[in-house]
């Protein structure tokens, strides 16, 4: 089957080119945490919950991207639905991005086994989380599969990777508010989320207007609903980074004693509280 055309090669132009930028950006976002991690020989300060519930969300993301991507029978299904017309709303930096980020969540995972980590763990809710995940994973293939409904099976792997987006983040967003520092989660790498998912957002608008159609936005509502929440909680960690907790001397806090902080009870006695002292 013939794909569509697109109406404007400067805009296609565009939409390659947000979509590498996207890639580049959101892949490099990466890194700073994982040389961070390196350089300390520690993954303190770094939230557990976070690193497995984003494997889980790339993973499932993943499965999505190269479906739609590869699978004639699933870009087939999705022109059914959403009219032989209208493009297929997943681009070749999509495939490559999610191999990416599970290739590098499974990086950071194996730091977390050789670092100094402290008492940190992943909590029972996490684990809860990431059962029922695969539980659903494992029921809506059984129901799929008699009937070859590979796009809605896949569309329910999209929104359950949206979801646990939202949710990945706010075991660090919490952390940080506890402990009050946001002393060993690296803000390059909120800095390069957060133009990620601009650039990303752009690729679909662009893809929109040259076809004159918002249907890519209803056909791939993950990928727009994923650039949205990452650029809601990058501000989120950018306010916590440098107006609520600024780090005055970070590179004179130990790990040691930054988890004997994440230890710290969240209501001290009376006979614990320090007296203030004029800054």
């Amino acid at each position: 089957m013939e794909e569509t055309a697109w109406n404007s090669e400067t805009f296609k132009i565009a939409y390659t080119v947000f979509g590498w930028i996207a890639f580049v950006v959101w892949s490099s976002s990466f890194y700073p945490q994982f040389i961070l991690n390196y350089s300390r020989k520690s993954v303190v300060g770094l939230n557990f919950n976070y690193l497995i519930l984003n494997n889980t969300k790339h993973t499932l993301y993943l499965i999505y991207n190269a479906s739609l991507y590869f699978s004639p029978n699933v870009r087939f299904q999705y022109h059914q639905k959403y009219g032989f017309d209208q493009m297929i709303p997943v681009a070749a930096n999509d495939v490559a991005f999610s191999t990416h980020a599970v290739l590098l969540t499974l990086a950071l995972l194996f730091q977390v086994a050789i670092y100094e980590r402290g008492n940190q763990s992943i909590s029972k809710i996490t684990m809860g989380i990431i059962t029922v995940v695969w539980i659903t994973v494992g029921v809506c293939s059984f129901i799929a599969f008699p009937s070859k409904s590979w796009l809605w099976l896949i569309s329910i792997f999209n929104t359950m990777q949206v979801v646990l987006a939202t949710i990945k983040y706010i075991p660090q967003a919490f952390m940080n508010f506890m402990i009050k520092s946001t002393d060993g989660f690296s803000i390059g790498n909120v800095f390069l989320d957060f133009c990620g998912g601009m650039a990303n957002y752009a690729q679909m608008v662009i893809q929109s207007i040259d076809q004159n159609s918002w249907v890519n936005f209803s056909g791939n509502l993950g990928k727009v609903l994923l650039s949205l929440v990452c650029m809601f909680f990058d501000l989120l960690f950018m306010c916590q980074h440098y107006v609520l907790y600024p780090s005055k001397k970070t590179s004179s806090i130990s790990p040691s004693k930054l988890n004997d902080k994440i230890k710290e009870p969240l209501i001290k006695s009376p006979s614990n509280v320090p007296v203030a002292e004029n800054v």
